[in-house]
């Protein structure tokens, strides 16, 4: 009797996503929580707390 698999989980996953994600240094993938990488990968909307974790890679 496994997990339920998350919804997310099921989600393709955005190539550009991945790769962005995939770029960004070892220690700031380290800084990010599990929840927050699944965010990354797959949310249209990100919550600040991620924004602040990535101002310094976020152009507008």
């Amino acid at each position: 009797m496994g997990k339920k698999p998350n919804k997310t989980n099921k989600q393709k996953i955005d190539p550009e996503r991945k790769q962005a994600f995939d770029s960004l240094p070892p220690n700031v993938k380290k800084r990010l929580t599990d929840e927050e990488k699944e965010l990354f990968l797959n949310a249209e909307e990100w919550p600040d707390s991620l924004f602040d974790k990535l101002k310094e890679f976020i152009t507008t």
